[in-house]
């Protein structure tokens, strides 16, 4: 018999992600309020009762909360929804998991730091700087209070789920770049570290395999900035000869970016490196595999055509 997942939350990138790397050894219901795929249904997990209802109807040994607002700039002008997504349903999801004795998973962020640090670690303490840090921390301290079996993964800048479904950084450069953009503005002042989606559905599924239960920094391996990133992109895309990346202070987009950000969200798989579990890849190899394996088909609608050999994961 295989062990039941119940995950909640799961129509973004991360939840792709799970529903690929765990769909073949685990029986697994996803769901999510945008049901917008096949092997996803409906729950908003903010309705308590529902919530709790559905999770117990499927028994599963395992509970995974997956979602949350992660528009830095909506949770900055919508308060009340913002907590209500980030944190209050994180309660629910610890009580559910309490009552039926089963561990349950939380995905926090590298944003609840303040980066007045280069490089933060585990056990570094968290000083959110927005709305959204501040929601995300606060679901993360009750996990760790009122919990009984948990792991927390702390990630970074998270790329996955392809054109469709990333909505962050690497998404919103390659979309320029297919528009026909050559000439792109990166900022300069802010440092951290990529995480891939898949990669991080991995290392969550080995951590949870070995009951290993606690809180994990869980970030691609290898430090850079923004303007690292896009430099490897427009070199993966085989565009760094026909692209001129400006740098600029995040200033010049302080009109359409005006949450607050730390200058450093660097983290440092501390925990998974002392217990030997961190299989977390070089940010640039996942970059390229990110690409590879979500984009070919999408950049060659556009006339951009991979020169490197394809990666597969």
């Amino acid at each position: 018999m295989k062990k039941k997942i119940y995950i909640a939350g799961a129509g973004g990138m991360l939840g792709e992600a799970f529903y690929r790397i765990f769909k073949s050894d685990y029986e697994i219901k996803c769901t999510d309020k945008d049901v917008n795929e096949q092997w996803l249904s409906f729950l908003d997990f903010r309705n308590f009762d529902a919530y709790k209802r559905d999770v117990e109807a499927f028994k599963p040994d395992y509970l995974f909360h997956l979602g949350a607002y992660t528009d830095l700039e909506y949770c900055e002008l919508n308060l009340d929804d913002t907590y209500l997504t980030n944190t209050t349903s994180v309660e629910n999801a610890v009580f559910i998991a309490n009552r039926l004795n089963i561990p349950m998973l939380y995905i926090s962020t590298a944003g609840i730091f303040d980066g007045t640090k280069d490089f933060y670690d585990d056990w570094d303490e968290p000083n959110p700087l927005g709305h959204y840090a501040r929601s995300k921390y606060m679901g993360e301290r009750y996990v760790r209070e009122n919990a009984t079996r948990y792991i927390i993964c702390r990630a970074g800048w998270m790329m996955g789920g392809g054109p469709d479904k990333d909505k962050k950084f690497i998404n919103k450069l390659i979309k320029q770049l297919a528009d026909g953009k050559r000439n792109l503005h990166v900022v300069n002042d802010k440092d951290g570290t990529p995480t891939f989606t898949v990669d991080f559905a991995k290392n969550v599924k080995l951590l949870v395999e070995r009951e290993y239960w606690g809180l994990y920094n869980m970030v691609c391996n290898g430090e850079t900035s923004r303007y690292e990133v896009a430099e490897e992109l427009v070199k993966i895309l085989g565009l760094e000869n026909e692209t001129v990346l400006n740098e600029v202070p995040s200033s010049y987009f302080k009109d359409t970016y005006f949450a607050p950000r730390p200058p450093s969200e660097r983290l440092i798989n501390k925990k998974l490196e002392l217990r030997s579990m961190n299989i977390m890849q070089d940010w640039r190899i996942a970059l390229k595999q990110y690409i590879d394996n979500y984009y070919t088909d999408y950049l060659k609608e556009n006339d951009i055509y991979l020169s490197k050999e394809h990666i597969t994961i």
